[in-house]
């Protein structure tokens, strides 16, 4: 996955979550589903920022890997 196609899937995800969030019926089920949506951008957005550091110090951006849920959800932000 290059870049663009990152973006723009942060994008999709991003205009799905605020559909849910705007919505007023919040179930259980919409719930989990923005809890999945957040967690999918968290890995996204750290494999953006791994390719763009690797691109920075002049190494291969496609060696960039899509980190587990778990790791990147214990990121400090």
């Amino acid at each position: 996955m290059d870049e663009t196609d990152i973006l723009s899937r942060i994008h999709a995800l991003v205009d799905e979550e605020h559909r849910l969030r705007d919505s007023t019926e919040h179930t259980d089920e919409t719930r989990a589903r923005m809890t999945k949506l957040e967690a999918d951008l968290d890995q996204l957005w750290d494999l953006l920022r791994q390719r763009r550091a690797k691109r920075q110090y002049d190494e291969n951006p496609d060696e960039a890997e899509l980190r587990p849920e778990p790791q990147v959800e214990n990121y400090l932000q």
